[in-house]
């Protein structure tokens, strides 16, 4: 059954994917005889002319503290929805706006107000660690793994936000590592609780341009007019700009206002906010990435269904494999140079996360995984 949670307790930094030198220097391998499966983008790499904007920046100059160009480029991708440059605010990763949220709304609530915040969990471990960072109370709304795979009570989630007045929700859509998508009925109505309540509404799209049902779901429009909601973007995996760190939110103005007066100055670095408007424009580019994201989950989810191994319905572009002790076969597929995330983090440790890149990475890592499953103890 889905319930409330409050875990008071000290920041503990969130688990994060992606290969770490440190491991590399251990095992004795390069990072160019490595795939990394631990991290979530698109499996095209950066559009084409990404390379020689970077190139192109005087690196003399100080970056746009304001990040005009690339917020009018945001606002031009999104105005069918109704956005602005106002309604944009562009950060050094979505992540470094999750933490502008907490600091606004739970670190810097005056008084005896609420600096609760409800999560939707299994989710994103950042959510935690910046609401904990920002002296808040965290509280989570569990979803069923066996009897809903992972979907929410939804009607439960807003009953709790009335009982419990939470400053923030934070839902990941789809979310991080389940792949369960919520439709936009049921964000609105969640959104309508939270409002009845002054608290925000935290919608963390940063797979949703990789999912085929991105249409039943996205929020923007209502994030641009809608006081109590906010929605995340990632171009760090749109893009697949993850050295450079970018993303962004869009709200309604008076958010906005509130987010950019603590951003620290120049925290998007120009090298960034370049490839941000070139990669907006690269046409066909999201379509090229879903149709490549889709064959690649079609190839991972029949080989290791086929091996025994069970995968979770999903609607993003990295599939969770239950595979039993799954710290253990991630440290064995690390020692091949194949690196998948471990989900005990998630408080799934039975489970693997796969991102998905190109087909021919995927059978290597598929095939990887059926070895070492044939010899697993009993």
């Amino acid at each position: 059954m889905d319930r409330a949670l409050p875990n008071p307790g000290p920041p503990v930094r969130p688990v994060h994917g992606g290969i770490k030198e440190e491991e590399l220097r251990a095992l004795g391998l390069r990072p160019e005889d490595c795939l990394d499966f631990s991290a979530s983008v698109s499996p095209l790499g950066p559009p084409a002319g990404v390379a020689e904007a970077i190139a192109a920046v005087d690196l003399t100059a100080y970056p746009d503290p304001h990040c005009l160009a690339l917020s009018e480029a945001i606002a031009g991708h999104h105005a069918v929805d109704g956005v602005t440059d106002g309604n944009v605010i562009v950060g050094n990763g979505s992540t470094e706006i999750i933490h502008l949220l907490t600091r606004a709304y739970i670190e810097q609530t005056p008084g005896a107000g609420s600096k609760a915040a409800l999560l939707l969990t299994p989710t994103y471990g950042e959510y935690d660690g910046a609401v904990r960072i920002s002296g808040g109370k965290v509280q989570t709304l569990i979803a069923n793994r066996v009897s809903s795979g992972f979907a929410w009570d939804m009607g439960a989630a807003a009953e709790l936000v009335a009982r419990e007045k939470p400053a923030l929700t934070f839902v990941c859509n789809p979310n991080n590592p389940t792949g369960v998508l919520l439709g936009r009925q049921e964000l609105e109505r969640l959104a309508d609780a939270m409002a009845g309540v002054a608290g925000l509404l935290v919608v963390d799209e940063a797979y949703i341009n990789l999912s085929e049902r991105r249409g039943e779901a996205d929020i923007v429009a209502l994030a641009a007019q809608h006081g109590s909601v906010v929605t995340l973007r990632s171009m760090t995996k749109d893009y697949a700009l993850t050295g450079l760190r970018l993303g962004y939110a869009v709200a309604s103005a008076p958010v906005i206002e509130r987010l950019a007066a603590l951003q620290p100055d120049w925290s998007v670095n120009g090298l960034a906010q370049a490839a941000g408007v070139v990669a907006l424009a690269a046409d066909g580019y999201l379509e090229r990435a879903r149709a490549a994201v889709g064959a690649s989950r079609e190839c991972v989810v029949e080989r290791l269904e086929a091996t025994g191994i069970r995968c979770y319905p999903t609607e993003a572009n990295f599939v969770l494999a239950q595979v039993g002790e799954a710290g253990g076969l991630r440290d064995q597929l690390a020692r091949r140079g194949l690196f998948v995330r471990d989900c005990t983090s998630f408080g799934l440790p039975d489970c693997i996360r796969i991102g998905l890149r190109p087909v021919a990475d995927c059978i290597r890592l598929t095939d990887a995984i059926a070895e070492e499953w044939s010899v697993r103890p009993d």
